[in-house]
């Protein structure tokens, strides 16, 4: 039921990536990158459960220093997601086997400075260190001048941001990449991809549903965005985001594994017209950005302590990291996103204060319940 693909293949390593090659099923190690003994623990652990390529997130020269002693101890296909320095990419290019990039990120820094000449260096560092690219748009950091030229349409906003960074990278002579487009909606995952692929059937496409949560919806978000994608030839690799416990990262190698192969057989599966409707919780998948472990514990106590707001048309988002969390909370209707010690609530895009872990779910409940009263009162 995966018709063939028409992408070219690519090579990430040894490891082909489009045109008839398999599917590759890819995770991301939940540790920060700075504390190697861990990373490296996850890198394993993701390596036991059959990942065929392993991201690792690189925020600071701590983190390039953590990945030069995973690298040493470890030959896992390793990709590095280079956050907002862009400019790390000389650092660790020479450790991995490839790069991603966000585009709605490269503005952070040398602001001055055209995206173009952003992209042809890391371009460069990919091609002079032999690294696949990999382009990441997120509907929840949408670079700036896209947000502007679109406003509220970030279909539009996100397939033009990569079509854009294809063109850009095609001009410099530098094929070797794929392209994702995320969100946590599955219905916008399908759509922003099947207009990107028909503008760019030759660029192979790397599938994911952003912080799709905690199973089982999780991964009914995302069985709902590949049966729609991979019955159409479109997807080449792809992740489970899940949020899980450290331990478990492993089981989004086993659920890709097991939606490839129902789908490849024609088990699909349906969910009824209601899926959409009452409270939606949307929570990142466990990564190194994460900065406290507790983030997982407080998105699974965010999900018992709401059960009685299961049929309030909300959503409620729990981000684990300051990377993404401010920008990709701003749609909810409530917003967590984790620091160290503190999480930031918000009210959309209002911030309404920080409060311990201890804190901050009666917090949030307040929040809530004010919410369903205004609606009620409405």
């Amino acid at each position: 039921m995966i018709p063939p693909r028409k992408t070219r293949t690519i090579t990430v390593r040894d490891l082909p990536i489009g045109g008839s090659a398999p599917i590759a099923v890819q995770s991301m190690a939940a540790t920060p990158t700075c504390d190697a003994r861990a990373t490296l623990r996850q890198v394993r652990l993701l390596e036991q459960a059959g990942a065929d390529l392993i991201r690792v997130a690189v925020d600071s020269e701590r983190d390039v220093e953590g990945l030069r002693l995973v690298r040493a101890e470890s030959d896992a296909v390793l990709s590095v997601d280079l956050q907002e320095g862009y400019r790390l990419a000389a650092l660790v290019a020479p450790l991995v086997d490839k790069l991603r990039y966000n585009p709605g990120h490269l503005h952070h820094h040398e602001r001055t400075k055209p995206v173009r000449d952003k992209v042809a260096f890391l371009a460069e560092m990919a091609a002079e260190h032999d690294c696949a690219l990999r382009v990441g748009i997120n509907a929840g950091s949408i670079a700036p001048e896209y947000a502007e030229r679109f406003g509220s349409d970030r279909v539009g906003a996100i397939a033009a941001c990569a079509i854009d960074h294809c063109g850009f990278l095609e001009e410099l002579g530098f094929e070797r990449f794929v392209v994702s487009i995320k969100d946590s909606d599955p219905n916008l995952v399908v759509e922003a991809n099947q207009r990107f692929a028909a503008a760019c059937p030759r660029v192979p496409v790397h599938l994911g549903v952003t912080e799709a949560g905690l199973p089982p919806d999780g991964i009914v978000k995302t069985r709902i965005a590949f049966e729609q994608l991979l019955s159409r030839g479109i997807g080449d690799t792809l992740r489970v985001s899940l949020t899980l416990p450290f331990d478990e990262k492993g089981r989004e190698i086993e659920v890709g594994r097991e939606l490839l192969a129902d789908i490849e057989a024609g088990r699909f599966r349906s969910v009824p017209p209601s899926f959409f409707e009452g409270l939606n919780i949307i929570a990142c998948p466990s990564c190194s950005r994460v900065e406290n472990e507790k983030f997982i514990e407080l998105a699974q106590e965010v999900q018992r302590a709401t059960a009685h707001a299961a049929q309030q048309d909300l959503t409620i988002a729990v981000m684990g990291c300051r990377v993404n969390g401010p920008g990709e909370t701003d749609d909810a209707d409530l917003g967590l996103w984790c620091g160290p010690r503190q999480v930031n609530l918000k009210r959309g895009t209002e911030t309404l204060g920080s409060f311990s872990y201890e804190e901050i779910v009666p917090r949030m409940l307040a929040e809530l319940d004010a919410l369903v009263r205004a609606r009620a009162g409405a």
